[in-house]
């Protein structure tokens, strides 16, 4: 069954005011990082031009961020955020079958990822320009219990406790799903696919998560179709 990836909620990351008149003026240039974000993606983040949007020299906006890179990391937080919301948001609730459960979470976190990336390309991308490296390493980003990155190792390992996943097929399974659902999503939003239609883009999606499934499933069943397909 082809499920929507056209969906995306941006109530999770905020809203800007046009212009700063009092309160907080470090949120109001967040705010208004964010809605640049959104249309230029990080190349169109800098503070002297934010400082002009929220109607404030650049000498109180350098108060809040002594630089770019400060600026960047703030609204990846929030992009961040917002990316663990929809992955949250795909996920069904528990199925009596273990295994099944299991596999439908590993496949919900995917969608999930994919969902944001489509409803959010611009901050999608400011992600991953604030965190060049992989989580938990210097310069990466942040490793916790609602990170994505740590969501997807907690369903790779579910399925190895479930016996779905062999443990030997374990290391590096969680590169293998990462570069899976985020290269798809550049392609649909970046690149040469981008134009595709929804109904064919959802198809695809289907196919690729079904395709992890199979080839986990082999690794405990080999050459035996058994496991029921993913719906």
């Amino acid at each position: 069954m082809a499920v929507s990836t056209s969906g995306g909620d941006r109530a999770t990351i905020g809203r800007v005011t046009a212009t700063y008149h009092h309160g907080n003026l470090r949120q109001a240039l967040v705010d208004a990082a964010v809605e640049v974000a959104r249309e230029h993606g990080p190349d169109g983040l800098a503070i002297r031009d934010l400082a002009r949007r929220v109607g404030v020299s650049h000498n109180a906006a350098y108060r809040h961020f002594a630089d770019r890179e400060q600026l960047v990391e703030a609204v990846a937080q929030l992009g961040l955020a917002g990316l663990v919301a929809a992955m949250r948001q795909r996920e069904r609730s528990g199925d009596d079958d273990a295994v099944l459960s299991a596999r439908r979470r590993l496949a919900d976190l995917g969608r999930g990822y994919v969902d944001f990336g489509l409803a959010e390309p611009g901050l999608f991308r400011v992600v991953f320009t604030a965190y060049p490296q992989p989580p938990g390493e210097p310069g990466g980003g942040p490793v916790a219990d609602d990170d994505p990155f740590a969501m997807l190792n907690s369903a790779l390992d579910d399925l190895v406790d479930v016996g779905f996943l062999d443990a030997s097929a374990r290391p590096g399974a969680e590169i293998l799903c990462w570069s899976s659902v985020h290269g798809f999503t550049v392609l649909h939003t970046e690149g040469p696919l981008r134009g595709l239609a929804a109904v064919d883009r959802d198809a695809a999606l289907d196919h690729v998560l079904a395709t992890i499934d199979r080839g986990y499933g082999a690794t405990t069943r080999p050459g035996d179709p058994g496991w029921p397909p993913l719906d």
